[in-house]
């Protein structure tokens, strides 16, 4: 009998995440550090924005590149915020959520065969998305010695004739790691030399702590050769949403269309009018969110280390990224062990590729109560793999 499923297909894996989402729905008590969403509700305001769209009977398809109003405020929030100019007319997207922004901009520029650089650890999509649009997803491994970013001759020594783009996150997921103006401007360099496109993850942007956040769009001579991918998941905590965009020059953003065109109508028309009021009036409700991410961010790394797991300080998002090496057991051993005798859930840290093996990933997009909570029952679960080995170590002698 003939093969019923494409081969690119058969070439993705289940999502690591996704196991242990499903362990810990299945128990009772389970404080869950893994889910990468935020625990705020969405603000009113933009909830109220979008009822009274409903209510009006703006009910209708609306173009395919998104409305004109939105597109016209996310242009005047990217020239604001990040200092890049995009017009709304034709440089600007709507799409579904950012996933499918990175999915029909990644059909859109590749062909069969072509490859593209990405840092990992990374998100699980990432991989299987360039994949699936027909790329060759090439891995450049980085680790907490560099906050797991990588050094400029890496990302060199990664390219090849085949090479079209290189894929960043910053903030990323899922170490929290953030590229700062100087480390941006090193990639770029390397991206005009060799004649690259960039796309830029930049989904967490509105989540950074310690220092701005700087677009590689932004820098002289990149904006031509960038395509943003974002949307309001995490810093306006609308993940159900499901809304998110793409900006990038009219050449790329009008072949993009091409796409949608013919895979998606257009995005709901109610949760782009909530996503108006978000950026016209929603900013107040994004600092407040922030600030009580920072202060979870600061508790959360304060107590791992203490623990001895070592834990770099993230610059943005709502990840950190722990070594768990100490313990002698594997990403997943000590995810599914931690899960059944404390009933925390964290994520391997091999879901998000093998540079992730030897870490967890714990979200602190949860109350201050629960991440003490959490803590607290890790170190538990640690003292008693500590009493265990001391124990296996007496009997052996």
């Amino acid at each position: 009998m003939k093969t019923r499923l494409s081969s690119l297909v058969n070439q993705i894996k289940p999502s690591g995440i996704r196991k242990f989402f499903d362990l810990a729905n299945n128990m009772d008590g389970v404080i869950s550090l893994g889910v990468g969403e935020p625990d705020f509700v969405t603000p009113w305001s933009i909830c109220h924005a979008s009822i009274q769209s409903i209510e009006r009977g703006y009910t209708s398809y609306t173009e395919p590149e998104g409305l004109l109003e939105l597109r016209k405020e996310i242009s005047n929030y990217m020239k604001n915020r990040f200092q890049v100019t995009y017009s709304p007319y034709t440089d600007i997207l709507v799409t579904v959520g950012g996933s499918q922004a990175l999915d029909v901009s990644l059909r859109t520029v590749l062909n069969p065969g072509e490859e593209v650089i990405m840092i990992e650890p990374s998100y699980v999509a990432y991989a299987p998305l360039i994949t699936l649009a027909g790329g060759k997803p090439i891995v450049v491994q980085t680790s907490i010695d560099t906050e797991f970013k990588p050094r400029p001759e890496q990302i060199r020594r990664a390219i090849t004739k085949k090479t079209k783009a290189i894929l960043i996150c910053s903030p990323n997921n899922p170490t929290g790691s953030l590229f700062s103006k100087v480390e941006l401007e090193a990639i770029a360099e390397i991206i005009k030399e060799y004649d690259l496109l960039v796309i830029t993850d930049e989904i967490y942007a509105e989540l950074s702590y310690d220092e701005s956040f700087c677009s590689i769009a932004s820098i002289r001579e990149m904006r031509e050769r960038t395509i943003i991918v974002s949307g309001f998941s995490k810093g306006y905590a609308m993940t159900g949403w499901r809304l998110g965009y793409i900006c990038a020059p009219e050449s790329i953003t009008q072949a993009i269309l091409r796409v949608m065109q013919n895979t998606l109508v257009s995005v709901p028309s109610m949760t782009q009018y909530g996503a108006i009021e978000g950026l016209k009036n929603g900013e107040k409700h994004v600092m407040e969110m922030r600030k009580s991410y920072r202060q979870r961010r600061n508790l959360v790394v304060s107590h791992l280390n203490e623990m001895g797991l070592d834990c770099h300080m993230p610059g943005g998002a709502f990840y950190v990224f722990p070594s768990i090496r100490s313990t002698g057991l594997s990403s997943e051993e000590f995810a599914e062990q931690l899960l059944i005798n404390q009933r925390v859930a964290v994520v391997p840290g091999n879901a998000f590729g093998e540079s992730g093996e030897g870490h967890i990933r714990c979200s602190y997009a949860s109350s201050m109560d629960n991440l003490n909570e959490a803590m607290k029952r890790m170190r538990a679960f640690l003292k008693s793999l500590k009493i265990k080995q001391e124990k296996a170590d007496t009997k052996g002698c």
